[in-house]
């Protein structure tokens, strides 16, 4: 086994190369999206024995490095650009993001005999997760001290609802939408239903135009690098000394909040590249996930986390279709809302992308950003009131 931490390392950045070129050259894996691939990569190497299932290396990327890319990708977040995903995309990530806390909720209720004393913090990681992606699983666990079994465990489960349900919003479009909801890429269907201008419908952004915010860094100075790692490594500092000095409001809200209110600034709007590494260190971060996922884990933990899971995902799939089609909200827009929820903006655009609904990878990647904010503060709204209830 290989546990030299810059060899491991060094495999995961190998991981997260192999996902991404993957994901860039053919459809599969295109709609499956680097993110999951990088996860699923690295449980099997860990899974087969080739890397460990604990190293220094998950600390950091879990630490100071996840808080980076996120901080880094809230500075994407413009909120005049969220105005204008409109309100149906706005409604139903509302939507879904009352789904999971709802579906945490209810499953914290059922199993806390089963869990144990910790069920109210793995509710408020799996609202946070299932609202904005699974970068908020780590801030909010981090926030909450989760202990690391349960923690391994929760992000196991989560790896596995998170790929079941990218295979099931890919096959509701079949299920319950219209035959041009179905169509594949590129087919005559699809086009007809598509804008008749690159962006008549994202606000003057061509299609491509989402995805280089996450995938090429342009033309990026040094000038750019040098003002994003001090705004970066300020925030940081800032965030842990406000976190420090007023206790009863946690690190990481004071990092989405200082980082929210920074993005809303032109100059710093300017600077190019953030998008990019941002989504580079989440990778890292979210196959070092994959890695800590040892199948061991789940048996060792106890099937309850896995439940626990399922419950959340099945919970917010019946609030987001039935709720958002009693708004007669369009089966598009729930599915890649849904998405976003629960997977974050890569796996919104991913499946976009994948079932040719070019008009909503801007509003998906909008909402997928929000989520990013607020998964946070949810979370933790979930885990005090069910502390309250469940006690622990």
């Amino acid at each position: 086994m290989i546990d030299d931490p810059t060899a491991v390392l060094f495999i995961l950045a190998a991981v997260v190369a192999v996902a991404v070129a993957l994901e860039a050259r053919h459809h599969l894996f295109r709609s499956l999206g680097s993110a999951l691939l990088a996860i699923l990569f690295a449980m099997a190497l860990s899974n087969a024995g080739l890397i460990p299932g604990t190293s220094s290396t998950y600390a950091f990327l879990a630490g100071p490095a996840v808080s980076a890319g996120i901080a880094l990708i809230l500075l994407g977040v413009d909120v005049r650009t969220v105005i204008k995903a409109g309100p149906t995309m706005l409604a139903a990530f509302a939507v879904g993001a009352v789904g999971s806390a709802l579906g945490a909720s209810v499953a914290g209720y059922v199993l806390a005999d089963s869990i144990g004393p910790e069920t109210w913090k793995l509710a408020g990681q799996y609202t946070a997760t299932y609202t904005g992606g699974g970068a908020n699983f780590a801030a909010v666990g981090a926030e909450l001290e989760t202990s690391g079994g349960l923690f391994a465990a929760g992000i196991a489960a989560d790896v596995i609802l998170t790929a079941v349900w990218m295979a099931a919003c890919l096959a509701v479009p079949i299920l319950l939408g219209s035959r041009s909801d179905a169509a594949p890429v590129g087919s005559a269907e699809t086009k007809a239903s598509q804008p008749s201008s690159p962006g008549e419908e994202t606000g003057g952004e061509t299609p491509g135009a989402e995805r280089m915010l996450f995938t090429s860094l342009g033309d990026v100075s040094l000038v750019d690098l040098g003002m994003l790692a001090a705004i970066v490594l300020g925030t940081l500092w800032a965030s842990d000394v406000l976190g420090q000095r007023f206790a009863s409001v946690p690190g990481v809200l004071w990092l989405t909040t200082i980082t929210l209110l920074l993005a809303q600034i032109p100059l710093v709007r300017k600077l190019r590249g953030a998008g990019v590494i941002g989504n580079y260190l989440v990778l890292l971060f979210l196959a070092s996930n994959g890695a800590q996922s040892v199948v061991a884990n789940i048996f060792a933990v106890g099937l309850p986390v896995v439940y626990f899971a399922s419950i959340t995902v099945a919970i917010h799939g019946m609030v987001i279709f039935g709720v958002g089609r009693m708004l007669r909200l369009d089966i598009r827009t729930l599915v890649v809302a849904s998405q976003a929820n629960v997977g974050g903006p890569a796996s919104a655009i991913a499946l976009a992308t994948a079932r040719g609904y070019t008009d909503r990878l801007l509003p998906g990647m909008a909402v997928g950003l929000l989520g990013y904010a607020v998964g946070n503060y949810s979370g933790l709204a979930i885990a005090s009131l069910m502390h309250g209830v469940l006690g622990g």
